[in-house]
């Protein structure tokens, strides 16, 4: 999250997804689960949404998802692979996550699935996106955690240091919950909410969770990547050292992903405001029902017990 960062070749994402859309749905099982994740939670929200935008829209499946929830009008599914968008179902603008081609205060809610991870700029999307939703418009977004891939990125990284003297980036570094939970405060959202959720998948082998994510477009996009394509050697290494430390019994491998949801609203006059310093009409210790002891004089606790 730097000033200028380039993390991501986006280029390459692109190309990768336009060859792969055609097979986007065989591995959708992820965002899938997004998807439905992502209804759940507009089904508690007691309003209307005349216009939608999907940011980062894949295939189409989270807008369709979307586009049938009771109070949503209008999805406006955005995606920059040509090839995907095309797959899409409503009204479709082909652009960049970081580019939204959209007036200020012109929509009312934008939902996202597993694409944020990817963009360069996080704090200029969120931004971005703050202007484009009206007052006391709604952000959803879903991306993938810190804690994402984590047995392969350790399985590697153990190869490469083993047999090739050092290890190049091969897993894309996510952030954490509290780096996004001040981010959205630090592009003004109002009431910012930010959670996690691990889910982990079982493979017969590493090699089928690799295919996995070739399939999803996740493959290396890192501009700081070695060019040179993984020794046979190595890779063969780093699946026996997934096994050796992560393998199940029955020979499977479990693949981590973690995935972060985040929910702000754009800034709005009707909104809770917290409350000043000083301003509590009661002591906490009254609300709590006990005594209140200046600091200085906390009892020392018993070094005795353990």
């Amino acid at each position: 999250m730097t000033s200028n960062p380039d993390i991501f070749d986006r280029q390459l994402l692109h190309r990768r997804r336009d060859r792969l859309a055609g097979h986007a749905a065989r591995h959708e099982f992820l965002l899938a689960r997004v998807a439905d994740d992502i209804v759940e939670r507009l089904a508690a929200v007691r309003r209307t949404f005349p216009t939608v935008l999907n940011l980062g829209a894949h295939h189409g499946l989270l807008g369709r998802r979307v586009g049938a929830v009771p109070g949503v009008a209008t999805v406006i599914d955005a995606e920059p692979s040509g090839a995907l968008l095309a797959y899409c179902s409503g009204l479709r603008v082909q652009c960049d996550e970081e580019v939204l081609p959209f007036r200020d205060q012109s929509l009312d809610l934008i939902v996202s699935g597993l694409s944020l991870q990817l963009v360069n700029d996080l704090p200029g999307v969120l931004v971005q996106a703050r202007r484009a939703l009206k007052p006391d418009g709604l952000l959803l977004a879903a991306m993938l955690g810190g804690a994402t891939l984590t047995e392969l990125r350790t399985a590697l990284l153990a190869a490469e240091e083993e047999i090739e003297g050092g290890a190049s980036p091969r897993v894309a570094p996510f952030a954490d919950v509290r780096d996004l939970g001040a981010l959205l405060q630090r592009t003004q959202f109002a009431l910012p909410v930010v959670d996690s959720e691990t889910v982990v998948v079982t493979y017969a082998n590493p090699l089928a969770l690799m295919h996995e994510l070739r399939g999803m477009g996740g493959a290396n996009i890192l501009r700081a990547r070695s060019r040179k394509p993984l020794r046979r050697r190595t890779l063969h290494r780093s699946f026996e050292i997934y096994a050796e430390r992560f393998g199940l019994p029955g020979g499977r491998i479990p693949a981590t992903f973690e995935i972060i949801t985040l929910t702000g609203w754009a800034p709005h006059a009707s909104q809770p405001k917290p409350l000043q310093p000083g301003s509590a009409k009661m002591r906490l210790a009254d609300a709590l029902g006990t005594a209140e002891q200046p600091a200085g004089d906390t009892a020392r606790p018993d070094k005795t017990r353990r």
